[in-house]
């Protein structure tokens, strides 16, 4: 469960005294999530998300990652808006955390979802990147190479094992890739963490698109790089027939990729797999027993990297 700063209540009832919610009724934890603490707060005929940002999440990031989702649904996109308090402000603090009240959005992920549905989603993060257009704040990727790089040398203390070895295949591919940055292609906010438990369906259809934390002003082409990367796979890291094809026919029906993009997309799949498997690796061999998360599988991403350098 994803509840690293617990909170109770009568916490939430004094914290919601400030946001135009109505009365509190409940509030439940959710299981989801590795990066914050995140509730299901009921109000008077409402629902919403209160989350507490953990020490992985920059407060300073905020105004970007409230800010994108904001701009998106005011574009017409389903992107959960943050709730302002009396005072105007998305961000209090909770429990000695930074906390905000986020929109709930109806629907929920899908575990298997269908080559229709995985079309759509991808449609979808074209559509993302167009109405991002104008969004006047910038980021920088908060997990880029220059981070990849001090996650791979920090694992290299303690990695042992299966860990030791994957790590050793990371830096061959680290080594390889150089800077997959380097050629000039159309940048933008991207959403940077288009898993499937972001994306959210009703009725066959996405009716939200969640968890803008790891946004940022980066390579559209990456953003999408991603999303292959983790809509393509199964959960052992196995390409599902057809899943990457439909993805980005999906996304090129709305979003048609330059001749550029289209030739560097392998190598930026490449990077995305090595980008997920640091930090899953840092985070399972960094991992804190008394919290209530399982790190993740970073061996299901190293296999990924396989496959994209086969697809160059």
């Amino acid at each position: 469960m994803a509840v690293f700063t617990p909170v109770t209540e009568d916490d939430a009832r004094a914290f919601l005294a400030d946001y135009p919610l109505g009365a509190f009724a409940s509030l439940h934890p959710i299981a989801e999530g590795v990066e914050n603490t995140n509730y299901r707060l009921e109000t008077k005929g409402a629902r919403h998300v209160l989350t507490l940002f953990e020490a992985r999440t920059d407060a300073a990031s905020l105004p970007f990652c409230l800010g994108l989702p904001d701009h998106l649904a005011g574009r017409g996109l389903p992107a959960p808006r943050p709730v302002r308090s009396k005072y105007g402000a998305w961000v209090g603090t909770l429990n000695g955390r930074p906390a905000a009240v986020i929109e709930w959005l109806p629907g929920a992920w899908l575990r298997d979802p269908s080559s229709a549905e995985v079309e759509a989603a991808g449609a979808m993060l074209a559509r993302l990147h167009l109405k991002a257009g104008g969004f006047p704040i910038q980021r920088a990727n908060p997990v880029g190479p220059v981070v990849w790089r001090a996650l791979a040398d920090r694992a290299a203390t303690v990695a042992r094992g299966e860990d030791r070895e994957i790590l050793d295949g990371v830096e061959v591919a680290l080594a390889r890739l150089g800077n997959p940055w380097a050629e000039d292609l159309p940048r933008g906010p991207i959403h940077a963490d288009y898993f499937p438990d972001n994306v959210l369906f009703d009725g066959g259809q996405v009716s939200g698109v969640i968890d803008f934390y790891f946004g940022c002003t980066d390579l559209l082409a990456y953003d999408l790089a991603i999303a292959l990367s983790a809509w393509g796979f199964d959960g052992s890291g196995v390409a599902i027939s057809g899943s990457v094809d439909a993805f980005r026919r999906g996304y090129e029906a709305v979003r048609p990729l330059t001749r550029a993009e289209a030739v560097a997309l392998p190598t930026l799949g490449e990077a995305a797999a090595i980008r997920f498997t640091l930090t899953r690796l840092h985070d399972r061999v960094f991992h804190d027993p008394t919290k209530l998360v399982t790190p993740k599988d970073p061996a299901a991403f190293f296999r990924r990297a396989a496959w994209w350098r086969e697809a160059a």
